[in-house]
């Protein structure tokens, strides 16, 4: 029977082999599919009780043939067929590079990247918390969420990517299905609400603890190898190889360099895959040279976001800082942003030609949003949620349509009594935006040539010029 699936939805093929020994090393599986001349080779994967699984995301319609390889006479030699139809509601195909500076879906649709961070909300064993979580992310204005695979120093979850509970005991050979299993349903989940699954692959934090931030680079392979083949093919993973990669003390760069390598080499779709940096006492940032090409976007922990036109020129890629500071109340030097300060940080990014991720840790949100999810009780999203809509009411790239008679443009806590303008011979429309209030004031009539726009001299205001023609 021929299998039916969407364009970049997933087809699952599910086979019956050995389970004795240790499938995870002892076996070997590839499926080869074919559309026209073409030919992509997929990874599969053991997932328990003598279950062996291939995951392939299919990029054009029509009839696609596959043929299984393997190491094991049962595995070795199934054909099949798949008939791949239009994308179904909602189905945008993943988020690629458009361009030097902005993302885009592979139909075509705009993506500007308003991300959060939860870093291990799959990992606390709660249902009702999660399903809390993603709640909340539903009534968000966040269409990405970064968030780890792999546990911290001091967490105790049900459940971890290796098979074992005890730390230091880990059996890095073998998989923790049921734990993937769990994460998957989260992915999906994400995807049903159209948002994206950073997901970071490695962390400094667990410091020897449970023996997963000091792998071999045989041991990392080998993880990176399952993790992707059975997560790659949902189309709204992007890959962070790790968080603040410069504060792990057992990996080198020349370590990070191989590491993104070898994943663009096992990824068959080449999804997003960057590398973010940390910073010593937010005084000095070692950010990663981007101009290397395994990465597709440069993603950055800094907390002067006025640099972002400097990184837009710098190279030519997009530019996602994916952490500068948290709204909230703690006492680490991080996390004590108000939420017009975070604010002020997306729009100041924003206006750069860049995108932001949002965090939250409220001393009286048990556990920190950052930490687990839970519910959002901040000032900024509803402001980041205001940016978003002015933005996607835009041109696709708000910055080069400046040649174009678009501006956006923001003055942060500046306090100016008017805002000069050199617009041109044709006529303007002109906006004055509270970004804290959220309001859009249109001035009367229209401006042209050297002109003068007046402001009352409060801070958090924009100015938005539009052709009016």
């Amino acid at each position: 029977m021929t299998a039916q699936v969407e364009r970049w939805g997933v087809h699952e093929i599910r086979l019956e082999g050995p389970s004795e020994g240790n499938p995870f090393t002892d076996v070997e599986l590839v499926a080869t599919f074919q559309h026209r001349n073409r030919d992509v080779v997929v990874d599969g994967f053991y997932d328990g009780d003598g279950r062996y699984l291939v995951r392939f995301s299919p990029d054009q319609e029509g009839r696609w043939t596959y043929r299984t390889s393997s190491s094991v006479r049962e595995l070795d030699g199934v054909r099949g067929e798949l008939v791949v139809g239009p994308p179904g509601p909602g189905n945008h195909g993943p988020v690629r590079v458009a361009g030097t500076s902005h993302f885009r879906h592979a139909d075509g649709t705009r993506h500007e990247s308003f991300g959060t961070t939860c870093y291990h909300w799959t990992h606390t064993g709660d249902e009702e918390h999660e399903e809390r979580t993603l709640q909340a992310l539903a009534g968000s204005p966040f269409n990405k969420v970064r968030m780890c695979l792999l546990p911290t120093q001091n967490m105790r979850p049900p459940r971890l990517a290796f098979v074992g509970t005890e730390p230091g005991r880990l059996d890095k050979t073998r998989f923790d299905v049921t734990f993937f299993a769990h994460l998957e349903r989260r992915i999906r989940d994400l995807q049903e609400l159209q948002i994206e699954a950073d997901l970071i692959l490695f962390h400094p934090y667990d410091k020897g603890h449970w023996g997963v931030d000091d792998m071999s680079a045989e041991e990392d392979r080998f993880y990176l190898r399952y993790v992707v083949a059975r997560l790659a093919a949902f189309r709204n993973v992007w890959w962070s190889i790790s968080n603040e990669f410069d504060f792990n003390k057992a990996k080198t760069m020349a370590d990070w360099d191989a590491l993104l390598q070898h994943l663009q080499r096992i990824d068959p779709y080449r999804r997003l895959a960057s590398i973010h940096n940390g910073t010593a006492m937010y005084v000095h940032a070692s950010l990663y040279d981007f101009a290397k090409p395994w990465t597709t976007h440069q993603s950055i922990q800094h907390w002067d976001a006025t640099l972002t036109a400097q990184w837009r020129a710098a190279h030519p890629k997009p530019v996602v800082i994916d952490e500068i500071g948290y709204e909230g109340d703690i006492d680490r030097r991080w996390g004590n942003l108000s939420g017009r300060d975070l604010t002020r940080r997306f729009w100041h990014t924003v206006t750069g030609g860049g995108f932001m991720g949002h965090g939250e840790c409220y001393v009286d949100s048990t556990p920190a949003w950052i930490s687990a999810g839970g519910q959002l009780v901040g000032e900024s999203p509803a402001r980041i949620a205001f940016l978003r809509q002015l933005v996607a009411e835009g041109p696709a790239d708000w910055v080069a349509a400046r040649e174009d008679g678009y501006r956006l443009d923001y003055f942060g806590e500046r306090r100016y009594a008017h805002h000069d303008l050199e617009l041109g011979e044709d006529e303007h429309l002109v906006d004055v935006i509270d970004t804290w209030e959220m309001t859009v004031t249109t001035l009367p009539g229209t401006y042209r040539g050297r002109c003068r726009i007046p402001l009352e001299p409060r801070p958090d205001l924009a100015v938005r010029v539009r052709r009016a023609a």
